[in-house]
């Protein structure tokens, strides 16, 4: 696969990963195999669920660390009441946090460059702004080379 086949696919993994997380944002399923399943039947041209395998991987590596993930979130937003937060903008931030933490094979740049093309899209004009600022302090944090696969 190209690279730039392989970045369009993640780009649509990172918009199934968004939707899917903000919707369990809302409503936490008791299952989330079988939940996953239905949100799948519901996408319009859906593509095989193979192409969505990144979306999948982020929306699993996102619930299994949320806790840790949300604690970051709470020690970044300073003068921001989490709860307050819109829940599409956590969505976004809780994806470009896993990448930065957990995905040594995604440069912490590639990760914050996804997230403001993400707010572009689907939340309001001064989202960016808000989201880059808590990205940009962690990616001071991680620990390793912010432009380079580790």
């Amino acid at each position: 696969m190209s690279n730039k086949a392989l970045f369009a696919q993640r780009r649509d993994g990172r918009v199934i990963a968004l939707q899917y997380l903000f919707s369990w944002s809302i409503n936490i399923p008791e299952n989330l195999a079988d939940d996953l399943i239905g949100f799948y039947a519901q996408i319009e041209d859906a593509k095989p669920r193979e192409h969505y395998a990144f979306g999948e991987e982020l929306i699993h590596g996102v619930i299994e660390h949320v806790d840790e993930i949300d604690g970051r979130i709470r020690g970044l937003a300073q003068n921001w009441d989490f709860d307050r937060i819109a829940k599409i903008d956590l969505a976004i931030m809780r994806i470009a946090i896993f990448e930065m933490v957990y995905r040594k094979d995604i440069p912490p740049v590639v990760s914050i460059n996804e997230a403001i093309d993400l707010s572009k899209e689907f939340s309001n004009a001064d989202a960016k702004r808000f989201i880059n600022g808590i990205l940009d302090k962690l990616k001071d944090q991680v620990g390793r080379d912010s432009r380079k696969i580790t």
